[in-house]
């Protein structure tokens, strides 16, 4: 019995040993990936914290963040309140930023050097080149895969490495109940090119940011010769999936490709009658939303990490699905746009095709065939 005994403890200790080496060995490896990571990225001019703590006691002796971005007064108000609840140390002003000609003047202002006291900015992709070089080099990229920094790195554009598209964008078929039933709205793209659908049966936005967002999955070709093949079923044009979507529940249309989903849900929500119905067609159309990043000149970048690595949480991704509403990330689990695309074959105009989506539209639009002024 002694023996069984003694043999059992030396097992025993010796499983130990093998445990405790390969819990040494996978943290070694683990350190020297993060040291490597750290020296690559310095080596070409990037700022990488070794450590969130490091992020965390940096961002305490700054103690403020300015943030301007276009997300809506109503909702930043309330990430700002919870971020100072996980962080009181920071003092933050979060300031809406929105129109066209507000992002032309912006940019000029960083230019110029004119924008002082701003730590986070946005991106619009009509601007996102220009607004490029005036970002500090943070290894946002490196620091999320090394788990220094709590973002999923779907977020963070790979090649600039320090830009985070907070939200996405879903692009689905939406209709009106009474005008059409579920059975007979098409399941396919292409069943929009059947006969029954010729001859204003369907609205279509001349802006088509939803047909653009096709390209990922179906190539450039494919996708010019299907506008041609819609435009050639004489849709309803419009311009904006809101005032679209008020009509449909009006009365006034039946059938609406390609509004974002979340223009539809904030749409059903006031909708007592539940008129509104939607599609989401294979491959769904997704596109990246509201990419921030650090500016060149802010004097609280850490404080800007934590504030960015927040809104890719899952507490500042739950806020923006509550508030937007429906605005979190079809890359963080949990939130509306996840749950409805998962499983689903999509089309994302992800980072490999952020920057082009202006010429895939500019194409589309010469496929739709719309007169030109002479």
């Amino acid at each position: 019995m002694q023996a069984i005994v003694s043999r059992f403890r030396a097992i025993l200790v010796s499983g130990v040993f093998v445990l405790s080496l390969h819990s040494s060995l996978f943290a070694a490896a683990a350190s020297q990936s993060l040291i490597g990571a750290k020296r690559d990225a310095e080596a070409k001019g990037y700022i990488f914290a070794a450590t969130h703590d490091e992020i965390v006691n940096r961002a305490k002796q700054e103690g403020q963040l300015r943030v301007v971005v276009s997300m809506s007064e109503g909702i930043l108000k309330r990430l700002a309140d919870e971020f100072r609840k996980k962080y009181p140390f920071i003092k933050i002003s979060a300031e809406e930023m929105k129109g066209t000609e507000v992002y032309t003047r912006v940019l000029q202002e960083i230019k110029a050097g004119l924008n002082k006291g701003q730590d986070v900015n946005d991106l619009t992709y009509d601007y996102y080149n220009e607004f490029l070089p005036h970002q500090k080099k943070l290894d946002i990229v490196g620091m999320a895969q090394q788990q220094v920094l709590n973002i999923p790195v779907q977020m963070i554009d790979p090649t600039n490495r320090n830009i985070v598209a907070i939200g996405s964008g879903i692009q689905v078929v939406a209709y009106n109940k009474k005008l059409i039933s579920e059975n007979k709205v098409p399941s396919t793209w292409d069943g929009f090119l059947k006969p029954e659908f010729a001859d204003r049966k369907f609205v279509l936005d001349i802006r088509p940011k939803d047909i653009s967002a096709l390209v990922p999955a179906w190539g450039i070709e494919k996708t010019l010769d299907f506008a041609r093949k819609l435009a050639a079923q004489k849709p309803v044009w419009a311009r904006g999936n809101a005032r679209v979507v008020a009509t449909m529940l009006a009365g006034e249309t039946a059938l609406h490709i390609g509004p974002s989903f979340d223009v539809v849900l904030r749409a059903k929500t006031k909708d007592l009658t539940d008129v509104l119905g939607y599609k989401l067609i294979e491959p769904v159309p997704v596109r990246l939303n509201d990419t921030y990043s650090v500016l060149k000149t802010a004097e609280h970048p850490y404080a800007a990490l934590l504030w960015l690595e927040f809104l890719a949480s899952a507490d500042g991704q739950k806020l923006l699905d509550q508030a937007g509403p429906y605005e979190g990330s079809v890359f963080v689990q949990g939130t509306v746009q996840e749950e409805a695309a998962r499983g689903k074959k999509k089309s994302v105009i992800d980072w490999n095709h952020y920057t082009k989506v202006q010429e895939y539209e500019r194409k589309i639009v010469e496929a739709y065939g719309f007169p030109k002024a002479e």
